[in-house]
C-alpha cells in the first residue's frame, strides 16, 4: 500500500490500474465516511448493480471503512472496481490489526486472519453474509478486507 499523509485529509488517490470505468480509488478517515458511502453508491449503480445490491455494497464498504478507522490506522483506502461480472470492494488499512480479547467466543475472522475487534457490533459478520465472497488478510503492512458482489446474477 502506498503511504498517505493523514493530515492532508481524504482525497482521490492516484490511479494504480485497479480502478476501471466503474472504479473508485478513494482515501478516507472518520470525517469522510458519509462522502465515501455516496461515492460507493454512485459507482455501484454505474457498474450495473440493482438497488438492493447497491445498498448491500454501500453497507459493506461503510462497515469495512469504519473498522479501519476505529481499529486500524484511523484512515485507509477504498478501491472499488469491476470486470463486468463482479464488483470488488477492497478496504486497505496500513495500521496494526486489533486482536479481539481471548475468550470472546468469536474465533478467527473470515480467511483465518486475526479479527478486528467487534465489541460494538457484527459488521464483519454482516459483510460476510451480504457479499458473494469475503476475505480478510492481515500482514506486516496492514489489513486488506475484500468483498465481491456479483453483477446481474453472475457469480
Amino acid at each position: 500500500m502506498s503511504t498517505t499523509d493523514p493530515s492532508r485529509g481524504p482525497e482521490t488517490a492516484p490511479d494504480d490500474g485497479l480502478a476501471g470505468p466503474a472504479g473508485l480509488d478513494q482515501l478516507f478517515d472518520a470525517n469522510s465516511l458519509y462522502a465515501l458511502r455516496a461515492a460507493v453508491a454512485a459507482h455501484a449503480s454505474e457498474a450495473g448493480l440493482g438497488r438492493t445490491r447497491v445498498y448491500d455494497i454501500v453497507a459493506a464498504a461503510h462497515e469495512l471503512a469504519a473498522n479501519a478507522v476505529r481499529h486500524g490506522a484511523g484512515h485507509g483506502r477504498l478501491l472499488l472496481h469491476s470486470d463486468g461480472r463482479v464488483l470488488r470492494c477492497e478496504v486497505r488499512d496500513d495500521g496494526p490489526a486489533a486482536v479481539a480479547p481471548a475468550g470472546n467466543g468469536r474465533g478467527p475472522a473470515p480467511g483465518g486472519a486475526p479479527p478486528w475487534a467487534t465489541e460494538h457490533g457484527h459488521g464483519l459478520w454482516m459483510v460476510s453474509q451480504i457479499a458473494d465472497k469475503f476475505t480478510l488478510d492481515h500482514g506486516a503492512d496492514g489489513t486488506t478486507a475484500t468483498a465481491d458482489f456479483a453483477i446481474g446474477g453472475a457469480a
